[in-house]
Formats: C-alpha cells, sequence, structure tokens
C-alpha cells in the first residue's frame, strides 16, 4: 500500500497524511481518521521516503528485560558499539522482566519518533505481536525467535542438547534438570526441549521427579537443587538452564558435602564470568551475547536504510567450554 492509496483508505488527503507522519499540524478529526486507518491496515510509510522529508532523530529505542544481567550487558554492549558508529543515541528502558511494561514501551516507542527498535524480550503475547505489527519505524528483536518479523538468536536447543550429552557420554544415567519458564521460548523451552533429546537419544527415561522450573537466580537455583536431593533417586549429573541458577545449586551442593564433579557433574548456558569463578569452575555452553547485539544492531541498520519488506532470522552459533564441573574421568 503506497500513501495514495493509504489517504483514499482513511478518508483524508495525501497532504495530511504526509503532515500526520512529519509531526505537522493536523486538525484533530483528520488525525483521529488517520490513526483509526492505521489501526485497521497497519500501514508503515517506506523509512528511507520519511527520512528524505523529515530530519532522522538518530534515537534507537532498546527494550530490556533488565539491567543487572550479564547477558544483557553483553547484548547492549555489542547494540552500541554498532549503533554509536553511525552516530545513534540509545535510549533504554527497563521492564524487569514484566511482558506488560514490554507492551507500554512499545507503545511509548511507536507514538514518539525514533529511528528503530530493538527489543529483548523473554515471552510473546498476541499484543506484543499487535503492536510490533503496527510499528512505524523497523524493529527487530534479539534473543528470541518470533515469526514474522527480523530475529537474532541463539541456537538454545542445541547448546542444551551439547551440555546434556557432554555429562552423559562421561557415563552419567540418572540426569536432572533445572530449566526456567516454558513460557520463554529460548532459554525456558528450547533449553529444556535440547535437554529431553539428550537423555532420549541416549537411551533414557526423563524422570519427572528429577525436572524442576526456577527463576532467573542463584536462590532459585539453590532451592530447586534442595527439592531435587530431597528423594531417594538422586541425580549424578545436572543441567541448568543458565549459569546463575547452575551456581545456585553449586552452593548446595557445597553445604551438603556433595562432590562435584566426583557425586554429582552439573553445567550450565550463558558462560559467565561468575561461572568462571565459582569454587569448581563451571562447564557453560557460550552463547555469543555481544556479536547478538552487534548483528541485531547491523540489521536494524540495513533495514532503516532499505527496507525489504522480507523479514530475516539469524542464528548464531554456540561454543562448548568444559571445566571442572564435568571433568569426571
Amino acid at each position: 500500500m503506497n500513501i495514495s492509496e493509504f489517504a483514499k483508505e482513511a478518508g483524508v488527503s495525501v497532504s495530511a497524511v504526509s503532515r500526520y507522519f512529519n509531526n505537522g499540524y493536523l486538525a484533530d478529526d483528520k488525525r483521529a481518521l488517520i490513526e483509526a486507518a492505521l489501526e485497521r491496515t497497519g500501514y508503515m510509510p517506506s523509512y528511507s521516503a520519511r527520512t528524505v522529508r523529515s530530519k532522522v532523530t538518530k534515537l534507537v529505542g532498546v527494550i530490556l528485560p533488565k539491567l543487572s544481567s550479564e547477558s544483557i550487558s553483553r547484548i547492549t554492549e555489542g547494540i552500541s558499539e554498532v549503533l554509536g558508529e553511525e552516530g545513534f543515541e540509545l535510549l533504554l528502558v527497563n521492564t524487569a522482566n514484566d511482558y506488560k511494561r514490554e507492551i507500554s514501551s512499545l507503545e511509548l516507542f511507536r507514538q514518539n519518533r525514533v529511528d528503530g527498535v530493538i527489543l529483548l524480550a523473554s515471552v510473546f503475547t498476541d499484543l506484543h505481536r499487535s503492536l510490533l505489527s503496527k510499528m512505524r519505524v523497523p524493529a527487530v528483536i534479539v534473543g528470541q525467535q518470533f515469526k514474522g518479523f527480523n530475529c537474532v538468536c541463539h541456537n538454545d536447543l542445541g547448546a542444551a542438547y551439547s551440555m546434556t550429552k557432554l555429562m552423559l557420554d562421561k557415563g552419567a544415567c540418572r540426569p536432572a534438570f533445572i530449566g526456567a519458564n516454558p513460557e520463554d521460548k529460548a532459554a525456558g523451552l528450547d533449553r529444556r526441549l535440547g535437554f529431553e533429546k539428550a537423555v532420549t537419544e541416549a537411551g533414557l527415561t526423563v524422570d519427572p521427579k528429577l525436572c524442576e522450573t526456577a527463576k532467573f537466580s542463584m536462590d532459585s537455583g539453590y532451592e530447586k537443587a534442595k527439592h531435587l536431593f530431597s528423594g531417594k533417586n538422586r541425580p549424578d549429573c545436572l543441567f541448568c538452564a543458565t549459569d546463575n541458577i547452575a551456581a545456585g545449586a553449586m552452593l548446595y551442593c557445597r553445604e551438603k558435602g556433595i562432590l562435584i564433579p566426583d557425586d554429582l557433574m552439573i553445567c550450565g548456558v550463558g558462560d559467565s564470568r561468575m561461572g568462571k569463578m565459582l569454587y569448581v569452575p563451571l562447564s557453560s555452553a557460550h552463547l555469543h551475547y555481544k556479536t547478538a547485539g552487534k548483528e541485531g544492531a547491523k540489521m536494524l541498520l540495513s533495514e532503516m536504510k532499505n527496507e525489504s519488506g522480507v523479514c530475516r532470522i539469524m542464528q548464531l552459533k554456540y561454543d562448548i567450554s568444559e571445566r571442572e564441573s564435568t571433568a569426571r574421568q
């Protein structure tokens, strides 16, 4: 749909549509007609065409789930490096893992002038899809796959599979799992599926009593490990969806005299700095978070310069960082 077709749909002139998108004066009744047509059609004018007629703000909105996470800081660093070289400034919004705040932040950036949006979300809803479809500027999702939108993501299933298989190949036969919210497709669902795939391929059965769901914290990892070891059938290897969860589980093991890796092999995902400095250095899948930020920023710049209309999904590789926590001979 071009601007003339959209103007006809809205029942206003082409010049009125142009003034609307360039923040010019417009009567309230015409503004209401245009916004109603936007809701119906999801129309968004060509970014390159608009920038010819109006000033680029050189601002990019970045929506983050939290600020304290090492992985999020690495992603943000990558975004900043790439966009900073192009003269862009970042407007950071911390949603504290509240999807409702993600929605309000998307609406904020949709209504206010930024040149693009990068979203780091954990859980997607129909509201996310609706607002992302109506964005008037390019948007890129980093860290998750969301069909129909530009995304840069990790191979979470593959990472979980490889780390679990690493322990099973060393003779473990009672695998346990501490995962994350399954509504989080990447860290929750895909890492659970990777664990289950490795266990099944090894000819073993996933024991529901040895599977827990934790929050993204050491405290939660500690509590879930406590529950895992409360039964008679104790695990001999433990895959954790994140390094933070694994660190909490290891703290419990240390307090209870459970030897790592002799009694229990344990591994995580993320390859955090903290994991390398634990009393038993943690084996972990290295996800290229900074690279994800860089590639997300590059994808956004590409969309800004030349909207292709074709959504792309870029999945990054992972590396296995094996350390003492799985070094059973």
